[in-house]
This record gives structure tokens, C-alpha cells and sequence, in this order.
């Protein structure tokens, strides 16, 4: 999903976490020029996370791979191989 083109919605967003299973600070770009300026902590409300990242995608950590009910942040790209062996 090209979410430049195709953009996200909160629940999209959400069901990404689901099946991340992480708090929505962990899909944050932390050098992202937004994420400094917004001054985001692990504290910070789910739902602004979630409200920042639909308006600024740039700030979606990636690339997520999803398979099923299951996804990781692929960052290393090896950390994909845990949902596929």
C-alpha cells in the first residue's frame, strides 16, 4: 500500500498496531522534522500518535510487512524472515 497515493485512516492505522502489537509511539520516525517539533514522548495520547501519523504519513516508520494477522517493522529487513519461517 502506497500510502502517499492511497492515504491512511485512524483505522488502518489501529489495526497496524493490533497486529504490531505496540503502542502507537512505537511506529514513530523519531528524526523525523515533525516528530522533534511535536515534542512526542512514549506518554503521549494514542490517539494523537495515531491523528499525527494519518496527517503526516512520513512520520509512519517503515517498511511494515504484514502477513495475516501478524506484521513487523522491518527495520532490519531480517526481521521480516520472523513472519515468514
Amino acid at each position: 500500500m502506497n500510502y502517499f497515493v492511497e492515504p491512511l485512516t485512524a483505522e488502518t492505522v489501529k489495526t497496524l498496531l493490533k497486529k504490531l502489537e505496540i503502542p502507537a509511539f512505537g511506529l514513530l520516525r523519531t528524526k523525523e522534522k515533525e516528530f522533534k517539533e511535536r515534542g512526542f514522548t512514549p506518554e503521549t495520547p494514542e490517539s494523537e500518535v495515531i491523528d499525527a501519523i494519518v496527517a503526516n504519513p512520513g512520520l509512519l516508520n517503515r517498511p511494515i510487512v504484514v502477513v495475516g494477522d501478524k506484521a513487523v517493522i522491518a527495520r532490519p529487513i531480517e526481521k521480516a524472515l520472523e513472519l515468514i519461517t
